[in-house]
């Protein structure tokens, strides 16, 4: 038996006979699926690891032990090594941003890229505030678009003249055969569901997956829903409201109620005390509540914790409490419109017609629960969990996700009375990739959400057409952030915290 090395690695080999050189790898010629730098590790690994050549015995039994010696220790290599690289090049793409960054706030560097001066702060001597903008660039996805200062903001009017004409046509029959799609795809999901799965501690996996799938599949037919409340589902107003009822109020929405709020949402978008819904908390002093939990538990346990807060607790919050929406508005509840909730400096819904359409709402909502129920009473509390309420919660999920993503992240500022417009609110709302498997559920409700506040009047089968056409016509102002959602997530739930205003620079607020 002898020893032989393969890259670095031992393996035993019957009696030699032939003669094996450790293959090198070509210095230009970088490992399959690696970059080139990460096959320059590799040759350099291989050169440090090259033995003398040894004999190797002829033969299947010691060619078969030759070659699984040299695949093994080959693959763990470039493994091992792929990580390195990709660590490495991470690590060095961040530090060159910062030497970059450094060197044109120095006048030393050719590339003012992505610095609060280049894009016309005034930072004086405020470290603080240089420390944030930074840090804001350097984790944001935007390039700095939303943070640039001294933009023209035009009037509504002209934004509205962008868009085609043939985009704010109602197409009825398109509507009702997305509206049935929608529908079928619950239902049958459903169906296969209850037809195929059991109620055993077994299948827990199985209806953990489904409630995932289902909730996901119902979010679709809850965007149908949100597009008749905003009058863009079709022009006969009794078979909008029919079925924008029906669709809400079987997802245990208040359909009128949320319909005004939603409205409210979409006429002061990103407004720090007008806004409803994500309206960020304001942070008095160099520290936020969030800051010192950070200290004492750590950020990946405060991320976790408000993705739980935001995501499963934030619908039912903001329903029964206006959580998250503008002081203004004092604490409202979307099911009961009169004292106590009536505390604020405005009423949410104002006026004796808003306050019966939520009574109104109430209705279809006592009349789910009525029909949950009796379900419970024939077929049991676990089947009703397992096929409706735990999807139920994961639509929510998306729900609330959709309206903290695309209105918030490290680099996108919000505004006060002084200083927020239309035209900033509106394009201050970000486009997300979501794909095209979740883009064809969800009606492309986060690709094209920037058309969407524009007009919310869109079709969403139009909405495409509508965001191009503003990309075209205000380049500098149309946001999308081509950050994986996942990613962009955890960003937000882990750095959008709290805002301060900074004095000038377009009265923003930016996250601390």
């Amino acid at each position: 038996m002898s020893l032989i090395g393969s890259q670095g690695s031992l393996a035993f080999v019957p009696n030699a006979a032939k003669i094996a050189y450790p293959r090198v790898p070509d210095r230009n010629a970088p490992v399959s699926g690696q970059p080139a730098f990460a096959g320059s590790v590799l040759l350099k690994n291989a050169r440090l690891h090259q033995q003398k050549p040894t004999k190797v015995m002829a033969g299947p039994a010691g060619a078969r032990d030759k070659r699984a010696a040299f695949t093994l220790s080959g693959k763990i290599h470039r493994v091992v090594s792929g990580f390195a690289a990709g660590a490495a090049s991470a690590f060095l793409h961040r530090f060159r941003d910062r030497v970059r960054r450094r060197e044109a706030v120095s006048g030393q560097g050719s590339a003012p890229v992505l610095t609060p001066e280049a894009l016309g702060w005034k930072i004086g001597d405020d470290p603080v505030l240089r420390a944030r903008l930074e840090r804001a660039l350097d984790l944001g996805g935007l390039e700095g678009r939303a943070l640039k200062q001294g933009k023209r903001w035009p009037k509504k009017g002209e934004v509205l003249q962008a868009i085609p004409r043939d985009c704010l046509v109602k197409d009825t029959g398109k509507s009702l055969m997305y509206a049935a799609l929608s529908a079928a795809q619950v239902l049958g999901c459903g169906f296969l569901a209850w037809k195929f799965i059991p109620f055993t501690a077994a299948a827990v996996p199985l209806w953990i997956l489904y409630a995932i799938v289902q909730g996901t599949l119902a979010t679709g037919p809850w965007v149908i829903g949100h597009e008749c409340g905003h009058d863009a589902f079709c022009d006969q107003e009794w078979l909008q409201t029919l079925v924008g009822y029906t669709f809400h109020t079987a997802l245990m929405v208040p359909y009128f109620s949320w319909q005004r709020s939603h409205a409210v949402h979409h006429s002061r978008t990103n407004h720090m005390t007008e806004g409803e819904t994500h309206v960020p908390r304001v942070q008095h002093g160099p520290e936020n509540k969030y800051d010192k939990m950070a200290e004492l538990f750590g950020m990946p346990l405060v991320g976790s914790l408000r993705l739980v807060t935001h995501l499963v607790l934030g619908w039912p919050a903001y329903i029964l409490s206006g959580a998250t929406g503008g002081p203004k508005y004092g604490v409202t509840n979307h099911m009961w419109p009169y004292w106590p909730f009536r505390n604020g400096e405005r009423e949410l819904f104002p006026g004796r017609t808003w306050r019966h359409k939520v009574l109104k709402s109430d209705i279809g909502v006592i009349a789910m629960v009525w029909l949950l129920s009796s379900w419970v009473g024939t077929s049991g509390f676990a089947a009703v969990a397992a096929l409706y309420l735990a999807p139920l919660a994961v639509t929510n999920c998306w729900l609330v996700l959709y309206t903290w993503l695309q209105h918030t992240d490290v680099d996108i500022p919000h505004f006060d009375g002084d200083n927020w417009t239309w035209a900033k609110g509106a394009f201050h709302t970000v486009d997300r990739p979501y794909g095209p498997i979740i883009d064809y559920i969800h009606h492309k409700i986060g690709s094209t959400h920037v058309a969407h506040h524009v007009c919310s009047t869109i079709p969403h089968y139009k909405a495409r057409k509508a965001t191009e056409a503003l990309k075209a016509a205000f380049p500098d102002l149309y946001l999308h952030d081509p950050t994986p959602v996942s990613k962009a997530l955890w960003r937000v739930a882990t750095r959008c915290r709290a805002v301060q205003k900074t004095d000038g620079n377009d009265g923003m607020y930016i996250f601390t």
